[in-house]
């Protein structure tokens, strides 16, 4: 079994994906105004719309989208003027991860991550 995906369910699909476009800096795959795509290396993040798929409940306070990525302070340099919701700038965790945590706007916490000690780039490899 493998997980090729994940979707996210908004009331406002364009935004969205602008918001995970201008974060993962890859191309966003639109294919109606209610699903889009952006394709990864290790997998897809879908989102879709509450028109299509009707999602109770409101945001999502449960889940945390993780992208690994090489230089988190360089995507923190990258991004820090464009995104609206900074939980926390990068710092570096217990267990060997340096973090970058943000919401996205519909309130879905964001984390880019790059693994700094030599157990976490173990785990990753």
């Amino acid at each position: 079994m493998n997980l090729t995906s994940i979707r996210l369910i908004t009331d406002d699909v364009a935004r969205l994906t602008d918001f995970y476009a201008l974060v993962t800096g890859l191309p966003a795959r639109r294919w109606t105004p209610d699903f889009a795509e952006i394709v990864t290396p290790g997998a897809t993040l879908a989102i879709g719309s509450t028109a299509a798929v009707p999602f109770p409940g409101g945001a999502n306070r449960a889940a945390i989208v993780e992208f690994r990525v090489d230089d988190v302070d360089a995507e923190w340099a990258r991004l820090r003027d464009a995104v609206g919701d900074v939980v926390q700038e990068p710092a570096t965790m217990p267990w060997g991860n340096r973090s970058l945590l943000l919401r996205d706007p519909d309130g879905t916490l964001v984390n880019l991550f790059t693994p700094v000690s030599a157990e976490a780039i173990a785990r990753v490899s």
